[in-house]
This record gives C-alpha cells, structure tokens and sequence, in this order.
C-alpha cells in the first residue's frame, strides 16, 4: 500500500498555478443574491411575527389559550 500512496502523492499534492486561481464575478454576484434573500426573509418573518401577535391579541385564536392584553403605558 506504501508505493502506491508515495506515486499518487505527489499528483495530489499539485495545486493550481498562482495565476489560475483568482476571485469571480459569478460568485460574488450570488453571495449578494443570497445576502438580499436573508434580508427578504427576514423582513417577511418579522411582518409574519408582527401579525401573529396582532391575531392572538384579537382572540382569534383558541380562547382558552389567549393571553390577557398587555397594559397600556
């Protein structure tokens, strides 16, 4: 097994070349297409969230379950 491993060890020890490797457009474009979905999501759960509490203060929800309302400050 040792011979094997000392003539493939040196294929997989090469890398690319210095000027082969170098940053792209395409994945910069997508990391910031998935930075805008975060923030499209998060912006929808938070108006999801919002509106929850609205229905459960409106008792539209199971009425044993509903919570008192908070009090006025």
């Amino acid at each position: 097994m040792t011979p094997v491993l000392l003539l493939l060890l040196p294929l997989v020890e090469k890398g690319p070349d210095e000027e082969d490797v170098v940053a792209g457009w395409t994945a910069f474009g997508l990391f910031g297409l998935l930075i805008l979905a975060v923030a499209v999501l998060g912006f929808s759960l938070t108006k999801h969230l919002k509106r929850a509490e609205r229905s459960e203060q409106e008792g539209r929800y199971d009425p044993p379950t509903r919570r008192p309302a908070p009090p006025e400050a």
